[in-house]
């Protein structure tokens, strides 16, 4: 088949037509490209010149310099405080392996017009200027810019650093190296703005300059608010890097009719991605300069510690200061006052370690110093959330310090213990207090043939040792045999028989003196039977959201018999030493309440209460003319998700009525305002006490918080606190007050985004 190539007259005519319309179309769309062997230039119009080789373009101007990379991948590398504090990780490693290629953008110029000099590598911008290398995004309105080197000077230019997202203005910036700068007449805020935003807060220098390894150095600095300078400093520098970095905090301002003005001024040392030291220097006017630092190390989300430790050679504890002593109704009487404490997770080969220090230098230091950054208050918060223990309550005399190993396998663990008390009792008499060096537990269950048989056992060995007073070793073996009863298909029931027997070394330490043999023997058996059963009933209900109510009703019966056994030439250590004969029976009834419903379109299932009822009678009703022990009630009630109330009580059979009773209520709703409340009153041990805690969001980003611990009994109040909190998106200030018997003290502590916090909130759980 032949097909004809010439072209018809009409043929003709429509192909100029054609050609003649698409040069006439207009230039919008068809951007003109330039590249040159490091750099693709793109247009609206760009006009090449040979001598000088150069090229001028206009309108959506964009330069990129791109490198062809291979990408690696990552893992994850051991965690370090950055990550376990809600921090992102710095320096993570990429493993070897295999990856992908890629083309990265290393650097990005955009502008409305440039001249680019292609022998010397140099650019001239003007026009809404655009620059992004790395992290850094650079605005300005001219600049003259080194390709080669990546550096130049800009003027009235912006830097935004998205690493912290770092905010610098300048009515000159000079780019002098890979991501460092040089910037005159300009101000630092270390937070994210919106376009054309005014800072709430600001660090105007004269004369700035931002180096390679992340500080700000500035100088003639004002620290301005609104615009409006407050404060003034010849010299400043400020961590500016993402990671964290060695460097002040911001500090915190009180003043107290005790202690005078005070200022805390934190330094921050980064020793490492996973350890890190805080001091905290804090001067006060009436008392001197106290001391404090605090060592943080991480290997994982198991191995971890932190220690803090606060000295101070008090300026007050004399007795010349009457007023002092009286006023707060003080008893030390030390100049040197200080607390140590720590904690640590560790695991080593498979055996679980876990520490615990509190050692403090008289029994007012807590009480005493229980505000601010170092304060007993902040510090039990911040060891709680990291470590799920705190410390003991800050009046206790005797304060604990243990350092436990335990190692768990095959329905076995065996625990050591080492235990340490710090005694800070106003008058230390004998005996003194009891130390654990050391204390050993063998624990396990086996069955017994593949029977319904279970065989186990505690198995104790304690060194009790004090420094006057009567000490021992001692050994406790309580092996049992427990097995069900077959009382019918309804009835759950069980049976355990165990003998226990005790045997003491006993020593006499210092001033101790004890008539009677330094060998004693205890053997005595145990039996118990419990019997219960369980019913459990659905009912259907339509009442808001909730469409089913479930209710679990257990009544049981239990039986414990304990021969009497004479054991008064026994020593006294714990409640393992004086275990009294019975032949009680306890009865109770348990009630489970829990909804189901949906919301939000998704089904939930939650508790919503339950009542606990117990009471015990003692079979051996000729010996004792109450045999009824107290009613003891217990109830839980969740009427919401964010409402938990909780209450216990003990009611006296014969007369007394309440002996005992707690209420625990905690609410917090989606806002963060929360409300607490712990009340207790025990009759036997004269205490009847109440706290109280409330943070509410008001308006405007403004918070109040209140506390008060009060005792009921004496009508006094222990402490009081109340905060006011203006908390904006990029910064905050608390102004507090916190009142304690003889002092009322005012603090002022600024919080600044991305500058600083001392000790790292918003903790994952552990």
């Amino acid at each position: 088949m032949k097909y004809n190539t010439e072209l018809s007259p009409i043929n003709t005519l429509f192909t100029v037509i054609i050609t003649c319309c698409f040069f006439l179309l207009p230039a919008t769309g068809m951007a003109e490209v330039a590249a040159t062997p490091q750099w693709q230039i793109t247009a609206d119009k760009i006009i090449r010149y040979e001598t000088p080789a150069s090229i001028i373009a206009e309108g959506n101007v964009v330069l990129k310099k791109t490198r062809i990379v291979r990408q690696r991948k990552k893992v994850a590398t051991g965690a370090g405080w950055s990550s376990l504090l809600g921090e992102k990780a710095a320096g993570k490693r990429p493993a070897a392996g295999q990856g992908q290629t890629v083309t990265r953008t290393l650097t990005t110029i955009k502008a409305d017009w440039i001249v680019y000099d292609v022998d010397r590598g140099s650019v001239k911008a003007r026009g809404h200027i655009f620059v992004r290398i790395g992290p850094d995004t650079l605005t300005a309105e001219t600049g003259r810019l080194d390709l080669n080197t990546e550096t130049g000077t800009f003027t009235n230019a912006t830097i935004v650093r998205q690493a912290k997202n770092l905010h610098l203005e300048g009515r000159v910036i000079e780019k002098t190296g890979d991501l460092t700068y040089h910037i005159k007449d300009g101000w630092v805020i270390t937070c994210k703005l919106k376009n054309h935003e005014a800072p709430p807060w600001s660090f105007a220098a004269a004369d700035a300059r931002i180096t390679d390894n992340g500080y700000a150095f500035l100088k003639d600095t004002t620290f301005r608010i609104k615009g409006v300078p407050v404060l003034y400093s010849p010299y400043m520098i400020l961590p500016i890097k993402h990671s964290r970095q060695t460097g002040f905090l911001f500090p915190s301002f009180s003043m107290s009719n005790r202690d005078g003005f005070g200022l805390n001024l934190p330094l921050f040392i980064n020793l490492s991605p996973s350890s890190d030291i805080t001091l905290y220097p804090e001067y006060m006017a009436k008392r001197g300069l106290m001391a404090g630092a605090e060592f943080r190390y991480v290997r994982d989300r198991s191995s971890m510690g932190d220690f803090m430790v606060n000295y101070l050679h008090d300026g007050l504890s004399d007795p010349s200061e009457t007023d002092y002593y009286r006023d707060g109704n003080y008893t030390h009487t030390n100049k040197d006052r200080y607390w140590l404490r720590g904690k640590v997770d560790q695991n080593l080969g498979g055996w679980t370690t876990r520490l615990d220090l509190d050692v403090v230098s008289d029994r007012d230091y807590l009480t005493e110093f229980s505000s601010g950054l170092t304060g007993f208050t902040v510090s039990n918060q911040n060891f709680a959330e990291v470590f799920g223990r705190s410390f003991q309550n800050k009046t206790t005399d005797e304060r604990k310090n243990t350092l436990r190993v335990l190692k768990s396998w095959n329905n076995m663990s065996l625990q050591g213990e080492l235990l340490g008390i710090n005694d800070v009792r106003v008058v230390k008499s004998d005996p003194t207090p009891l130390w654990k060096l050391p204390s050993l537990n063998f624990t396990g269950l086996l069955p017994v043939a593949g029977s319904s048989v279970n065989f186990d056992w505690d198995a104790d060995y304690v060194n009790f040792w004090r420094k006057s007073g009567v000490g021992a070793n001692r050994v406790d073996l309580f092996p049992r045999l427990s097995m069900p009863l077959p009382l019918g298909d309804y009835l759950e029931s069980t049976a355990t028989v165990g003998v226990r027997d005790t045997a003491y070394l006993i020593h006499e330490y210092g001033n101790g003196n004890r008539n009677g043999s330094d060998t004693e023997n205890r053997f005595l058996v145990d039996l118990k039977v419990g019997v219960g059963t369980t019913m459990i009933r659905d009912f259907n209900v339509h009442l808001g959201n909730v469409s089913s109510w479930s209710h679990t009703l257990r009544p049981y019966v239990n039986y414990h018999y304990i021969p009497d056994v004479d054991q008064t030439s026994l020593p006294r250590f714990d409640n393992v030493d004086n275990i009294a004969g019975q032949s009680l029976i306890t009865y109770g009834l348990d009630n489970f309440f829990k909804i189901s419903g949906r919301e939000n379109n998704r089904d939930y299932q939650r508790r919503y209460a339950y009542v606990k009822i117990r009471q015990s009678y003692d079979l051996r009703s000729q010996q004792s003319d109450a045999p009824l022990t107290p009613l003891y009630m217990e109830i839980g009630y969740w009427p919401q998700r964010e409402l938990r109330i909780i209450y216990k009580t003990d009611v006296d059979m014969y007369g007394e009525g309440v002996i005992y009773h707690s209420l625990e209520a905690g609410y917090r709703n989606s806002r963060g305002d929360t409300l607490s409340t712990d009340y207790l009153y025990r009759k036997a041990e004269n205490i009847n006490s109440i706290n109280l805690s409330a943070k509410v969001h008001l308006f405007y980003n403004l918070l109040a918080g209140y506390s008060i611990e009060r005792s009921i009994e004496d009508s006094k109040t222990v402490e009081e606190n109340i905060a006011l909190i203006y908390q904006p998106s990029c910064w905050s200030v608390e102004l507090s007050s916190n009142y304690t018997p003889g002092n009322q003290k005012i603090m002022l502590m600024f919080t600044l985004a991305n500058i600083g916090n001392p000790l790292g909130i918003d903790l994952p759980g552990f």
